[in-house]
């Protein structure tokens, strides 16, 4: 039996899998909260599936961004191009959010989100955080040499979490400084490929369980939301999803395209990490399976993409830092009665290219949102509108995110003549694969059967 499952493609299993979870979470809302409005068993139990699922993707992705970042300054050694790459990747990351940002402001301004909806002000809570410019500059001096930052919880409990972009700070610190030593930190960095290759290894097991977190996401997502909440907010939820996709369908296969490449082949490289962004919503979370695809499948080389990848996890989020927070911010104004001029929009794009840096250590979209409406003048409170539908709408942007952040790589790789048409037309390596000890322990594909 489970010789016959490992054979079934890992897409069919998470496609099934969010078929079910979609069914049990239908279940669990007909059922509803027991007597003190606690959810039912059942929501609980999916409840502790996805977040379990959740959990463990992160718990190992602070080791994955220091090693693969140390590892992947100490391999620019060998690319006789880096600071060209480096640069043209910045450049491609910020023509993109630029045109995600513009498809943002045509669908606010054509659809008028805030003129057609029905949400009590009054009844939604203010958010518990908000971003800020200096978000970004003290964000990129770390308190400490593991990058740790504590926040308290309600219950007066104190809890830690990493810093990513401090994190990324370090990490890009100890890579640059190896690279200066030379021959001496050979030592060094053959410790931290070993752990680069453990790290990825487990991970890679870790993202196995997929199937099993997508039902439980999916399906808790489902039962403690519904489709109730998209009543009063169904214009700016339609109008985010048809900007998400028409970035997504549209501008990506445009931009691969013109750049002679297979839309379509493309797509079927990198399915499997939008696949797996969309029901985890996590762009770090979904970095092992991201950087996989896109040297594996879509044959970007690995010096680079080990590179390109990890940073675009942290800062390329043209759904969430992009077509998100325009819409967003038109849908605050119009609500509260606002007009914006042009100044504003050529605001909310500057933010929206700029600012999703300030944002790079802090969790979900609602902090770039902050930042922009701030940025604007326009009401804070206007972000607790919102928060009921974001779930839902986070699963869609996290999509485009990790989407995007396959696609720059590619395109800069074909541009610079250094990626492997080979590969990514066959979708299969165009060698055979190295040991594991040398590849990080990065497999041939993403079936189960080969993890």
């Amino acid at each position: 039996m489970l010789a016959r499952l490992r054979r079934v493609p890992f897409a069919a299993q998470v496609l099934v899998a969010l078929v079910l979870g979609l069914l049990l979470g239908l279940v669990a809302r007909e059922i509803g909260p027991v007597g003190d409005g606690s959810p039912n068993w059942l929501t609980s139990t999916l409840q502790t599936i996805g977040n379990t699922f959740v959990t463990l993707l992160k718990v190992l992705v602070a080791p994955l961004i220091v090693t693969a970042v140390i590892v992947s300054i100490a391999n620019l050694k060998q690319v006789s191009n880096a600071a060209r790459l480096a640069g043209q990747t910045l450049l491609w990351f910020g023509i993109t959010a630029l045109i995600a940002v513009s498809i943002g402001i045509g669908l606010g301004l054509l659809t008028e989100p805030g003129r057609n909806s029905s949400v009590d002000a009054a009844a939604q809570a203010p958010p518990s955080s908000t971003g800020s410019w200096f978000d970004f500059l003290t964000g990129l001096v770390p308190g400490n040499i593991l990058g740790l930052q504590a926040a308290a919880h309600d219950d007066g409990s104190v809890g830690l979490s990493f810093n990513v972009l401090q994190l990324i700070v370090l990490a890009v610190a100890i890579g640059v400084a190896a690279l200066k030593v030379g021959e001496p930190a050979e030592p060094f960095l053959a410790v931290v490929r070993a752990a680069l290759a453990i790290v990825q290894k487990v991970l890679w097991w870790v993202i196995l369980l997929a199937p099993i977190g997508t039902l439980g996401l999916i399906g808790n997502a489902v039962a403690t939301y519904g489709w109730e909440s998209l009543g009063s907010l169904g214009v700016f939820a339609g109008a985010v999803y048809a900007g998400l996709a028409l970035v997504l369908f549209v501008v990506y296969p445009v931009l691969l395209r013109a750049h002679g490449l297979s839309p379509l082949r493309w797509f079927a490289g990198a399915w499997p990490a939008i696949q797996l962004a969309f029901v985890s919503r996590s762009s770090i979370g979904t970095l092992p399976v991201t950087e996989r695809v896109t040297e594996q499948e879509l044959g970007v080389p690995r010096s680079y993409a080990s590179f390109a990848v990890p940073l675009g996890a942290t800062t390329k989020m043209d759904g969430c830092a992009a077509i998100y927070p325009a819409l967003a911010a038109i849908f605050v104004a119009q609500f509260f009665n606002v007009d914006l001029s042009i100044t504003d929009y050529l605001l909310i794009a500057l933010v929206s290219v700029v600012g999703s840096a300030a944002t790079a250590g802090v969790t979900g979209a609602v902090v770039m949102l902050t930042l922009t409406l701030s940025t604007l003048g326009l009401p804070l409170a206007g972000v607790g509108l919102l928060l009921a539908i974001d779930p839902i709408l986070d699963m869609g942007r996290t999509a485009v995110n990790v989407a995007g952040q396959a696609l720059v790589p590619t395109i800069v790789a074909k541009r610079e003549g250094i990626l492997d048409l080979e590969r990514f037309n066959s979708g299969r390596p165009a060698e055979p694969l190295a040991p594991v000890a040398e590849t990080g322990g990065v497999d041939a594909d993403l079936r189960p059967a080969n993890a």
